[in-house]
Protein backbone atom coordinates (compact mmCIF):
# COMPACT_ATOMS: atom_id res chain seq x y z
CA UNK A 1 0.00 0.00 0.00
CA UNK A 2 2.87 2.13 0.75
CA UNK A 3 4.48 1.52 -3.00
CA UNK A 4 0.91 2.64 -4.01
CA UNK A 5 0.66 5.63 -2.41
CA UNK A 6 4.04 6.84 -3.16
CA UNK A 7 3.86 6.48 -6.79
CA UNK A 8 0.32 7.94 -7.12
CA UNK A 9 1.31 10.70 -5.20
CA UNK A 10 4.73 11.56 -7.00
CA UNK A 11 2.09 12.13 -9.88
CA UNK A 12 -0.81 14.69 -8.63
CA UNK A 13 -0.24 18.43 -9.16
CA UNK A 14 -2.06 20.65 -6.59
CA UNK A 15 -2.48 17.67 -4.56
CA UNK A 16 -0.97 16.81 -0.61
CA UNK A 17 -0.08 13.54 1.01
CA UNK A 18 -0.47 13.12 4.53
CA UNK A 19 2.54 10.71 4.33
CA UNK A 20 4.10 11.46 7.89
CA UNK A 21 7.54 10.39 9.74
CA UNK A 22 7.37 6.29 9.95
CA UNK A 23 8.88 6.42 13.35
CA UNK A 24 5.46 7.31 15.15
CA UNK A 25 5.25 4.94 18.29
CA UNK A 26 8.70 4.90 18.63
CA UNK A 27 10.07 6.44 22.05
CA UNK A 28 12.13 9.58 21.05
CA UNK A 29 13.99 12.08 23.28
CA UNK A 30 13.91 14.85 20.87
CA UNK A 31 10.77 17.25 20.79
CA UNK A 32 8.33 16.38 18.39
CA UNK A 33 5.07 18.29 17.55
CA UNK A 34 1.74 16.95 17.95
CA UNK A 35 -2.09 17.51 17.29
CA UNK A 36 -4.99 16.96 20.28
CA UNK A 37 -8.18 16.97 19.24
CA UNK A 38 -11.29 17.71 22.18
CA UNK A 39 -14.22 16.18 22.07
CA UNK A 40 -15.95 19.53 21.16
CA UNK A 41 -15.69 21.15 18.14
CA UNK A 42 -16.10 24.84 19.13
CA UNK A 43 -13.71 24.69 22.07
CA UNK A 44 -11.29 24.31 24.58
CA UNK A 45 -11.75 22.98 27.77
CA UNK A 46 -11.09 25.49 30.29
CA UNK A 47 -8.02 23.37 31.91
CA UNK A 48 -6.48 22.19 28.41
CA UNK A 49 -3.58 24.27 29.17
CA UNK A 50 -3.29 22.18 32.39
CA UNK A 51 -3.76 19.00 30.79
CA UNK A 52 -1.30 19.17 28.07
CA UNK A 53 1.40 20.28 30.59
CA UNK A 54 0.44 17.05 33.26
CA UNK A 55 1.39 15.53 30.21
CA UNK A 56 4.47 16.73 29.24
CA UNK A 57 3.85 19.13 26.56
CA UNK A 58 3.71 22.71 25.64
CA UNK A 59 1.13 24.66 23.74
CA UNK A 60 2.34 25.90 20.26
CA UNK A 61 -0.72 26.70 18.87
CA UNK A 62 -4.53 26.65 19.80
CA UNK A 63 -7.31 26.24 17.36
CA UNK A 64 -9.72 26.86 19.85
CA UNK A 65 -12.81 27.35 17.35
CA UNK A 66 -12.00 24.24 16.56
CA UNK A 67 -11.32 22.55 19.54
CA UNK A 68 -8.05 21.62 18.75
CA UNK A 69 -4.18 22.08 19.55
CA UNK A 70 -1.11 21.98 18.16
CA UNK A 71 1.40 20.66 21.13
CA UNK A 72 4.99 20.60 21.37
CA UNK A 73 6.73 17.78 23.67
CA UNK A 74 9.95 15.80 24.60
CA UNK A 75 8.01 12.97 26.96
CA UNK A 76 8.08 10.24 24.51
CA UNK A 77 4.50 9.12 26.28
CA UNK A 78 3.11 12.14 25.84
CA UNK A 79 0.13 10.34 23.18
CA UNK A 80 -0.17 7.81 25.66
CA UNK A 81 -0.27 10.10 28.94
CA UNK A 82 -2.73 13.05 27.03
CA UNK A 83 -5.20 10.60 25.86
CA UNK A 84 -6.32 9.28 29.20
CA UNK A 85 -7.78 12.65 29.47
CA UNK A 86 -11.46 12.08 29.11
CA UNK A 87 -11.68 15.56 27.26
CA UNK A 88 -9.45 14.20 24.71
CA UNK A 89 -11.34 12.92 21.50
CA UNK A 90 -7.59 12.03 19.60
CA UNK A 91 -4.20 12.78 19.56
CA UNK A 92 -1.56 12.18 16.95
CA UNK A 93 1.67 13.17 16.32
CA UNK A 94 1.41 16.05 13.40
CA UNK A 95 1.48 15.23 9.95
CA UNK A 96 3.05 16.89 7.22
CA UNK A 97 1.42 17.68 4.27
CA UNK A 98 3.23 18.17 1.16
CA UNK A 99 2.44 19.72 -2.00
CA UNK A 100 2.93 17.59 -4.98
CA UNK A 101 5.33 18.57 -8.43
CA UNK A 102 2.90 20.00 -11.05
CA UNK A 103 1.79 17.40 -13.36
CA UNK A 104 2.59 19.08 -16.34
CA UNK A 105 4.30 22.85 -16.65
CA UNK A 106 5.56 24.76 -19.52
CA UNK A 107 6.72 28.62 -19.58
CA UNK A 108 5.06 30.48 -21.90
CA UNK A 109 8.08 32.98 -23.56
CA UNK A 110 6.53 36.14 -23.57
CA UNK A 111 7.96 39.56 -21.71
CA UNK A 112 4.65 41.22 -19.70
CA UNK A 113 4.51 44.03 -22.09
CA UNK A 114 1.97 43.45 -24.30
CA UNK A 115 0.43 44.77 -27.94
CA UNK A 116 -3.09 44.60 -26.99
CA UNK A 117 -4.66 43.85 -23.73
CA UNK A 118 -6.07 40.51 -22.99
CA UNK A 119 -3.79 38.73 -26.15
CA UNK A 120 -2.83 35.94 -24.43
CA UNK A 121 -6.61 35.51 -23.37
CA UNK A 122 -7.65 35.44 -27.06
CA UNK A 123 -4.79 33.50 -28.29
CA UNK A 124 -4.21 30.58 -25.45
CA UNK A 125 -7.09 30.73 -22.62
CA UNK A 126 -9.86 27.98 -24.63
CA UNK A 127 -10.88 26.92 -21.21
CA UNK A 128 -11.48 30.50 -19.78
CA UNK A 129 -13.58 30.74 -22.91
CA UNK A 130 -15.29 27.03 -22.47
CA UNK A 131 -16.72 28.51 -19.47
CA UNK A 132 -18.08 32.03 -20.17
CA UNK A 133 -18.85 31.05 -23.29
CA UNK A 134 -16.40 33.38 -24.89
CA UNK A 135 -16.86 36.00 -22.64
CA UNK A 136 -20.82 36.39 -22.72
CA UNK A 137 -21.15 35.52 -19.09
CA UNK A 138 -19.45 38.90 -18.30
CA UNK A 139 -22.08 40.84 -19.65
CA UNK A 140 -24.77 39.66 -16.89
CA UNK A 141 -24.63 40.74 -13.62
CA UNK A 142 -22.11 39.89 -11.72
CA UNK A 143 -20.72 38.29 -14.48
CA UNK A 144 -17.16 40.08 -14.02
CA UNK A 145 -17.34 39.42 -10.13
CA UNK A 146 -18.40 43.39 -9.74
CA UNK A 147 -20.96 42.76 -6.78
CA UNK A 148 -24.64 44.31 -7.56
CA UNK A 149 -24.56 45.94 -3.73
CA UNK A 150 -20.72 47.17 -4.11
CA UNK A 151 -18.78 45.07 -1.79
CA UNK A 152 -16.03 43.22 -2.49
CA UNK A 153 -16.46 39.76 -3.50
CA UNK A 154 -13.26 37.87 -2.19
CA UNK A 155 -11.98 34.57 -3.44
CA UNK A 156 -9.16 32.87 -0.82
CA UNK A 157 -6.38 30.94 -2.57
CA UNK A 158 -4.97 28.31 0.21
CA UNK A 159 -1.99 27.43 -1.56
CA UNK A 160 2.17 28.44 -2.13
CA UNK A 161 0.70 32.47 -1.67
CA UNK A 162 0.49 35.02 -4.75
CA UNK A 163 2.43 37.46 -6.97
CA UNK A 164 1.18 40.19 -5.75
CA UNK A 165 2.91 42.44 -8.16
CA UNK A 166 1.87 40.49 -11.24
CA UNK A 167 0.21 42.91 -13.82
CA UNK A 168 -2.42 40.99 -14.19
CA UNK A 169 -3.44 40.53 -10.75
CA UNK A 170 -2.38 43.55 -8.57
CA UNK A 171 -5.41 45.27 -9.53
CA UNK A 172 -7.39 42.36 -8.01
CA UNK A 173 -5.17 41.58 -5.14
CA UNK A 174 -7.18 41.81 -1.94
CA UNK A 175 -4.33 41.23 0.86
CA UNK A 176 -2.41 38.13 2.12
CA UNK A 177 -1.74 36.20 5.20
CA UNK A 178 0.75 33.62 5.62
CA UNK A 179 0.34 30.59 7.88
CA UNK A 180 4.08 29.25 7.52
CA UNK A 181 6.32 29.08 10.60
CA UNK A 182 8.83 31.88 10.40
CA UNK A 183 7.49 33.34 6.89
CA UNK A 184 6.05 36.86 7.29
CA UNK A 185 5.26 37.77 3.14
CA UNK A 186 2.40 35.83 1.58
CA UNK A 187 4.67 35.74 -2.04
CA UNK A 188 4.46 32.93 -3.77
CA UNK A 189 8.04 31.41 -4.60
CA UNK A 190 6.42 28.31 -6.44
CA UNK A 191 4.30 29.64 -8.82
CA UNK A 192 1.16 27.33 -8.07
CA UNK A 193 -0.56 30.09 -6.16
CA UNK A 194 -0.03 32.37 -8.31
CA UNK A 195 -1.35 30.23 -11.76
CA UNK A 196 -4.76 29.54 -9.28
CA UNK A 197 -5.37 33.15 -8.54
CA UNK A 198 -4.82 34.37 -12.45
CA UNK A 199 -7.45 31.34 -13.34
CA UNK A 200 -10.12 33.15 -10.97
CA UNK A 201 -9.18 36.95 -11.18
CA UNK A 202 -6.62 37.69 -14.07
CA UNK A 203 -7.31 41.14 -15.41
CA UNK A 204 -5.00 41.64 -18.33
CA UNK A 205 -3.08 39.91 -20.69
CA UNK A 206 -4.45 36.78 -19.35
CA UNK A 207 -8.21 36.54 -17.60
CA UNK A 208 -9.95 35.07 -15.08
CA UNK A 209 -13.60 33.35 -14.94
CA UNK A 210 -14.31 36.80 -13.28
CA UNK A 211 -11.95 39.37 -13.97
CA UNK A 212 -13.20 42.01 -11.22
CA UNK A 213 -13.24 39.26 -8.58
CA UNK A 214 -10.80 40.12 -5.71
CA UNK A 215 -7.69 36.90 -4.44
CA UNK A 216 -6.77 36.83 -1.54
CA UNK A 217 -3.68 35.06 -0.25
CA UNK A 218 -3.47 32.21 2.76
CA UNK A 219 -0.25 30.97 2.09
CA UNK A 220 0.12 27.43 3.62
CA UNK A 221 3.11 25.95 2.07
CA UNK A 222 6.77 27.54 2.06
CA UNK A 223 9.94 27.08 0.12
CA UNK A 224 10.39 23.14 1.67
CA UNK A 225 6.66 22.51 0.12
CA UNK A 226 5.37 21.46 3.44
CA UNK A 227 2.69 22.68 5.44
CA UNK A 228 0.57 20.95 9.08
CA UNK A 229 -2.95 19.86 8.80
CA UNK A 230 -2.77 22.38 11.74
CA UNK A 231 -1.66 25.27 9.57
CA UNK A 232 -4.09 24.62 6.76
CA UNK A 233 -6.81 24.22 9.33
CA UNK A 234 -5.67 27.95 10.96
CA UNK A 235 -6.16 29.44 7.37
CA UNK A 236 -9.37 27.80 6.69
CA UNK A 237 -10.68 29.12 10.15
CA UNK A 238 -9.11 32.74 9.50
CA UNK A 239 -10.34 33.04 6.10
CA UNK A 240 -13.73 32.30 7.29
CA UNK A 241 -13.46 34.89 10.18
CA UNK A 242 -11.64 37.31 7.32
CA UNK A 243 -15.62 37.08 5.63
CA UNK A 244 -14.38 36.21 2.67
CA UNK A 245 -17.19 34.28 -0.10
CA UNK A 246 -14.98 31.52 -1.35
CA UNK A 247 -12.26 29.18 -0.57
CA UNK A 248 -10.26 27.56 -3.51
CA UNK A 249 -8.20 24.76 -1.89
CA UNK A 250 -6.33 22.86 -5.21
CA UNK A 251 -4.48 20.75 -2.86
CA UNK A 252 -5.53 17.11 -1.60
CA UNK A 253 -4.00 13.31 -0.75
CA UNK A 254 -5.19 9.95 0.24
CA UNK A 255 -5.44 8.84 3.89
CA UNK A 256 -4.98 4.88 4.32
CA UNK A 257 -6.85 3.44 7.51
CA UNK A 258 -4.59 0.42 7.53
CA UNK A 259 -1.21 1.83 7.45
CA UNK A 260 0.89 -0.15 10.05
CA UNK A 261 3.18 3.12 10.30
CA UNK A 262 -0.23 4.78 12.22
CA UNK A 263 -2.97 3.74 14.18
CA UNK A 264 -6.42 4.27 12.67
CA UNK A 265 -7.01 6.82 15.12
CA UNK A 266 -3.81 8.99 14.05
CA UNK A 267 -5.44 9.23 10.93
CA UNK A 268 -8.69 9.90 12.49
CA UNK A 269 -7.37 12.93 14.06
CA UNK A 270 -5.90 14.33 10.75
CA UNK A 271 -9.03 13.91 9.21
CA UNK A 272 -11.47 14.88 11.60
CA UNK A 273 -9.37 18.37 12.30
CA UNK A 274 -9.06 18.99 8.39
CA UNK A 275 -13.06 18.38 8.17
CA UNK A 276 -14.19 20.65 11.13
CA UNK A 277 -11.97 23.75 9.46
CA UNK A 278 -14.32 23.11 6.35
CA UNK A 279 -17.22 22.76 8.34
CA UNK A 280 -16.34 25.86 9.84
CA UNK A 281 -15.46 27.79 7.25
CA UNK A 282 -19.18 26.38 5.51
CA UNK A 283 -20.95 27.26 8.61
CA UNK A 284 -20.10 30.81 8.73
CA UNK A 285 -21.22 31.24 5.06
CA UNK A 286 -17.80 30.29 2.90
CA UNK A 287 -18.31 28.30 0.11
CA UNK A 288 -15.29 25.72 -0.02
CA UNK A 289 -13.89 24.18 -3.18
CA UNK A 290 -11.54 21.15 -3.65
CA UNK A 291 -9.84 19.57 -6.59
CA UNK A 292 -10.72 15.76 -6.67
CA UNK A 293 -6.95 14.80 -7.31
CA UNK A 294 -4.78 13.45 -10.26
CA UNK A 295 -4.18 9.88 -10.28
CA UNK A 296 -6.89 8.61 -12.50
CA UNK A 297 -8.53 6.78 -9.73
CA UNK A 298 -12.16 5.79 -8.85
CA UNK A 299 -12.29 7.10 -5.18
CA UNK A 300 -15.93 6.31 -4.39
CA UNK A 301 -14.81 3.04 -3.07
CA UNK A 302 -12.35 3.02 0.18
CA UNK A 303 -12.12 -0.79 -0.34
CA UNK A 304 -10.88 -0.58 -3.60
CA UNK A 305 -8.96 2.39 -3.72
CA UNK A 306 -6.86 0.44 -1.39
CA UNK A 307 -6.39 -2.86 -3.40
CA UNK A 308 -5.18 -5.90 -2.42
CA UNK A 309 -4.54 -4.37 1.07
CA UNK A 310 -6.69 -4.10 3.51
CA UNK A 311 -8.65 -1.24 5.37
CA UNK A 312 -9.99 1.98 3.19
CA UNK A 313 -8.26 4.49 1.65
CA UNK A 314 -10.33 7.77 1.41
CA UNK A 315 -8.98 11.02 -0.77
CA UNK A 316 -8.89 13.73 1.54
CA UNK A 317 -10.53 15.85 2.06
CA UNK A 318 -13.32 13.93 2.74
CA UNK A 319 -15.59 16.09 3.54
CA UNK A 320 -18.95 15.93 1.30
CA UNK A 321 -19.96 19.31 1.84
CA UNK A 322 -17.23 20.88 -0.25
CA UNK A 323 -17.42 21.41 -3.85
CA UNK A 324 -14.95 18.73 -5.90
CA UNK A 325 -13.96 18.83 -9.30
CA UNK A 326 -13.17 16.54 -11.81
CA UNK A 327 -10.66 17.98 -14.48
CA UNK A 328 -11.69 17.87 -18.17
CA UNK A 329 -9.82 18.61 -21.90
CA UNK A 330 -10.46 20.86 -24.45
CA UNK A 331 -11.75 18.14 -26.18
CA UNK A 332 -14.91 17.92 -23.59
CA UNK A 333 -13.27 14.75 -22.14
CA UNK A 334 -12.22 13.71 -18.51
CA UNK A 335 -8.75 14.36 -18.35
CA UNK A 336 -6.66 10.75 -18.16
CA UNK A 337 -5.21 11.84 -14.64
CA UNK A 338 -8.48 13.31 -13.05
CA UNK A 339 -10.12 11.36 -10.04
CA UNK A 340 -13.23 10.06 -10.71
CA UNK A 341 -16.51 8.25 -8.69
CA UNK A 342 -20.13 8.44 -8.16
CA UNK A 343 -20.85 10.25 -4.75
CA UNK A 344 -17.47 12.08 -4.99
CA UNK A 345 -17.55 14.28 -7.99
CA UNK A 346 -19.67 17.71 -7.87
CA UNK A 347 -19.22 19.26 -10.95
CA UNK A 348 -16.66 18.88 -14.31
CA UNK A 349 -13.81 22.19 -15.04
CA UNK A 350 -10.95 22.74 -17.30
CA UNK A 351 -7.70 21.31 -15.95
CA UNK A 352 -6.11 20.85 -19.43
CA UNK A 353 -3.96 17.98 -21.08
CA UNK A 354 -1.90 17.42 -24.35
CA UNK A 355 -4.72 16.06 -26.15
CA UNK A 356 -6.00 12.98 -27.04
CA UNK A 357 -4.19 12.06 -30.07
CA UNK A 358 -1.32 11.98 -27.90
CA UNK A 359 -2.98 10.21 -25.66
CA UNK A 360 -4.22 7.58 -27.94
CA UNK A 361 -1.32 7.28 -29.84
CA UNK A 362 1.82 7.71 -27.91
CA UNK A 363 3.61 9.90 -30.37
CA UNK A 364 5.31 12.71 -29.12
CA UNK A 365 5.07 14.89 -31.64
CA UNK A 366 1.19 14.90 -31.05
CA UNK A 367 1.36 16.72 -27.51
CA UNK A 368 -0.18 20.16 -28.13
CA UNK A 369 0.95 22.45 -25.16
CA UNK A 370 -1.86 24.96 -26.56
CA UNK A 371 -4.19 22.25 -24.38
CA UNK A 372 -2.98 22.74 -21.24
CA UNK A 373 -4.32 25.71 -18.90
CA UNK A 374 -2.61 29.05 -19.34
CA UNK A 375 -2.70 31.72 -16.41
CA UNK A 376 -0.05 33.58 -14.64
CA UNK A 377 2.65 32.70 -12.66
CA UNK A 378 5.55 34.54 -10.78
CA UNK A 379 7.85 37.18 -13.51
CA UNK A 380 5.17 35.50 -16.44
CA UNK A 381 2.48 32.90 -17.66
CA UNK A 382 2.78 29.20 -18.06
CA UNK A 383 0.68 26.48 -19.08
CA UNK A 384 -0.20 23.63 -16.02
CA UNK A 385 -2.66 20.80 -16.11
CA UNK A 386 -4.50 19.11 -13.94
CA UNK A 387 -7.38 19.57 -11.07
CA UNK A 388 -5.91 22.03 -9.45
CA UNK A 389 -6.47 23.95 -12.60
CA UNK A 390 -9.99 23.03 -12.62
CA UNK A 391 -11.20 23.74 -8.91
CA UNK A 392 -10.14 27.61 -9.20
CA UNK A 393 -12.55 27.67 -12.26
CA UNK A 394 -15.61 26.53 -9.95
CA UNK A 395 -14.10 28.49 -7.18
CA UNK A 396 -14.66 32.09 -9.41
CA UNK A 397 -17.55 30.74 -10.60
CA UNK A 398 -19.09 30.19 -7.33
CA UNK A 399 -17.67 34.21 -6.93
CA UNK A 400 -19.50 35.65 -9.73
CA UNK A 401 -22.61 34.14 -8.73
CA UNK A 402 -22.73 35.44 -5.38
CA UNK A 403 -21.84 39.13 -7.27
CA UNK A 404 -25.04 38.63 -8.78
CA UNK A 405 -27.01 38.21 -5.63
CA UNK A 406 -24.57 40.07 -3.32
CA UNK A 407 -22.08 39.41 -0.75
CA UNK A 408 -23.24 37.66 2.57
CA UNK A 409 -27.25 36.92 0.55
CA UNK A 410 -26.75 33.40 -0.84
CA UNK A 411 -25.58 30.26 1.58
CA UNK A 412 -22.91 27.92 0.49
CA UNK A 413 -25.50 25.02 -0.07
CA UNK A 414 -27.48 27.78 -2.82
CA UNK A 415 -24.41 28.36 -4.15
CA UNK A 416 -23.52 25.16 -4.91
CA UNK A 417 -26.99 23.83 -5.49
CA UNK A 418 -26.89 27.16 -8.86
CA UNK A 419 -23.35 25.51 -9.80
CA UNK A 420 -24.77 22.07 -10.07
CA UNK A 421 -27.79 22.58 -11.75
CA UNK A 422 -26.47 24.98 -14.19
CA UNK A 423 -24.09 22.41 -15.16
CA UNK A 424 -24.51 21.05 -19.14
CA UNK A 425 -24.95 17.61 -18.68
CA UNK A 426 -21.94 15.45 -19.72
CA UNK A 427 -21.26 11.57 -20.50
CA UNK A 428 -23.70 9.78 -18.90
CA UNK A 429 -27.49 11.18 -19.14
CA UNK A 430 -27.67 12.87 -15.57
CA UNK A 431 -25.35 12.36 -12.68
CA UNK A 432 -22.28 10.72 -13.44
CA UNK A 433 -18.99 9.67 -11.48
CA UNK A 434 -16.60 11.29 -13.92
CA UNK A 435 -18.53 14.80 -14.60
CA UNK A 436 -21.10 14.85 -11.83
CA UNK A 437 -23.68 17.18 -12.38
CA UNK A 438 -21.63 18.26 -15.37
CA UNK A 439 -19.64 20.90 -16.79
CA UNK A 440 -19.52 24.34 -15.10
CA UNK A 441 -21.61 27.23 -17.07
CA UNK A 442 -21.25 30.54 -16.43
CA UNK A 443 -23.83 31.71 -18.40
CA UNK A 444 -26.56 29.31 -17.14
CA UNK A 445 -25.32 29.97 -13.73
CA UNK A 446 -25.55 33.81 -13.70
CA UNK A 447 -29.21 33.25 -15.84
Amino acid sequence: MKKFLISALTMVLGATAFLGSSSIGQAQSVSETYTVIFKSDTSLPSNYSDLIKKAGGDVSQALPKLGAVEVSSDNPSFLSDIQKSSAVLEATKEHKVYQEDAKSVEVLNTDFAASSKNDLYNKYQWDIKQVTHDGASWNLPGGTGKSTNNKDIIVAVVDTGIDYTHPDIKANYAYGKSFVPGVTSAMDQDGHGTHVAGSIAGNGRVLGIGPQLKVAAYRVFGPDGGASTASIAEALMTAADDNVDVVNMSLGGYDWFQDPDYATKDVVADVRLFNRAIQYAIKNGVTVVGSAGNNGLDISSPGKLSGDNNGATHRSPSSQSLIRVSASGQEKNLTYYSNYGVGKIDVIAPGGDYGTAWLETGDATLRDRNKLCLSTVPGGYAFYAGTSMAAPKTAGLAGVIIAKYGKDVLKPNQVKHIIQNSADDWFKAGYDGESGFGFINAVNALK
